[in-house]
């Protein structure tokens, strides 16, 4: 009873940096403007190779054919999903939720382990911000020059700076909005539609949309849909632990910081490695100051470690001042980080049935399908020779990317007459009603409602079935 729990101190007030505000003043303004300085280095060199290939992915997968049509097509009204040759449909909604479910553990897992990479390596908000930085850079030059340019009044190089810079933003706005409507509308159909004014009223509408909340968001808002719309900074912290990997400084060597010429021995001064340079605050796309520690406003993409690595280089000292660690190994450094952690296997072991139960239902998913529809109106009907009908449509939905051929059957009902097909061919992806009736003697049935079995194949296998029960009624 006299051991006392460690508490460990934690700071009420953090510092965060943030931008200077213009001479006059911006009290009325909610968002101080955050010119990013340009950097080099592995981490950033890495960041621009991940995002150029998920950008070409994401524009250039709807213009991938597959067995001669869109190999991507989200059909919204025909509620049919393309993907590669396999269709989806609202009954295979069992494989959306595994792969969604798939989704959400594979983040949890590489959050666990490495923090808010996602954020700084494939998020689409961070992929287009920087897309949105390269043409302001472009046009309006660096960081420094880019606040210059903004303190100046309008002049003619200010205004075909900032007309050419708007107007790629909008362009690329554009085509990313096209693109992204591409994956619900045939793109060939779009596009050259939008260009010659015909597109139809929903596919513009789309277009317009999301042409302006990309325009919006990475043009303008940026870092605010990080800090303060976006959920994910909020409760990231609950997946972190000492062991996950975070974009972390140094205190114990940086500090006490401060300025000093190259030219002067480390040793012969009592400081730390940190020149307080400021440079990772400036690269920093959110604006913070990691020396203040891991804040949520952090998206772990890097930036500032290639900053202070630049800088610890030309004064010639080890990098890693600022660096991707854990806070087991700040605290102590001989303790190696442990990646083999109960939640890291827990999160993998779930990933891994996850997989196999999508496999499963991709491979065991049948070629097609049908619902039985009663008819609406009356539950039977009893003709002028007394026989007793009861009239259904099968719904049949071939879910293969190739025509086929079905066969209708009836099991479980003696002595019953069939009227209307038995075969029929519906094409590659769509669905046909096949209207039938079923016609029985009265005295062949002992029970009011008597209970049977349609059975759907296709013609070339009859191994392939999919059985489906329905009810037969007759007058009390």
């Amino acid at each position: 009873m006299d051991k006392q729990i460690k508490v460990k101190n934690i700071p009420v007030e953090v510092k965060i940096a943030k931008p200077e505000t213009n001479a006059e003043g911006d009290r009325f303004n909610p968002r101080n403007r955050i010119y990013v300085r340009a950097v080099k280095g592995l981490h950033q060199l890495l960041r621009q190779r991940i995002g150029f290939l998920g950008m070409l992915a994401f524009m250039a997968l709807p213009w991938v054919n597959f067995n001669a049509q869109q190999g991507v097509l989200f059909d919204l009204i025909g509620q049919k999903y393309n993907i590669f040759g396999l269709t989806l449909w609202p009954q295979d909604f069992t494989i959306l939720a595994f792969i969604l479910m798939l989704a959400a553990f594979a983040l949890f897992l590489v959050t666990t382990f490495y923090g808010r990479v996602w954020c700084g390596y494939t998020c689409p908000q961070t992929v287009w911000t920087f897309i949105f930085i390269w043409f302001e850079e472009k046009f309006e030059g660096t960081a420094n020059q880019r606040k210059k340019l903004d303190q100046r009044p309008m002049d003619f190089d200010k205004f075909w700076r900032k007309t050419a810079k708007h107007a790629s933003w909008i362009l690329f706005s554009l085509y990313t909005a096209i693109s992204f409507v591409g994956y619900f509308t045939p793109i060939r159909e779009l596009l050259p539609d939008f260009v010659t004014f015909n597109t139809g009223g929903y596919a513009l509408i789309s277009i317009i949309f999301f042409a302006a909340c990309t325009y919006a968001n990475a043009g303008w808002m940026r870092e605010i849909m990080c800090l303060h719309i976006c959920p994910y900074s909020r409760f990231q912290s609950a997946m972190f632990d000492k062991d996950t990997f975070t974009v972390s400084y140094n205190e114990k060597r940086g500090e006490s910081r401060g300025p000093r010429s190259r030219k002067i021995a480390h040793s012969d001064l009592d400081v730390g490695d940190c020149i307080d340079c400021n440079l990772c605050v400036q690269v920093c796309p959110t604006g913070i100051d990691i020396r203040n520690g891991l804040q949520a406003e952090c998206i772990n993409c890097g930036a500032c470690i290639d900053a202070c690595d630049n800088v610890m280089d030309k004064m010639q000292y080890p990098r890693g001042l600022i660096s991707y660690t854990t806070e087991r190994n700040l605290e102590t450094p001989e303790n190696k980080t442990n990646p083999l952690r109960a939640k890291i296997i827990g999160y993998a072991v779930i990933l891994v049935l996850l997989s196999s139960a999508l496999v499963a239902n991709i491979v065991l998913r049948k070629p097609m399908g049908f619902d039985i529809i009663r008819d609406q109106n009356q539950l039977y009907r009893v003709d002028f020779n007394e026989m007793v009908e009861n009239t259904y449509t099968l719904k049949v939905i071939n879910k293969a990317q190739y025509e086929q051929t079905f066969t209708v059957a009836v099991e479980g009902l003696d002595n019953f007459k069939y009227i209307g097909k038995t075969s029929f061919t519906v094409q590659a992806g769509e669905s046909h009603n096949v209207p039938l009736s079923i016609v029985m003697d009265p005295y062949d049935l002992k029970k009011p409602v008597t209970e049977f079995h349609f059975v759907l194949s296709p013609i070339n296998d009859k191994t392939v079935t999919i059985t489906q029960s329905s009810n037969f009624f007759k007058a009390l």
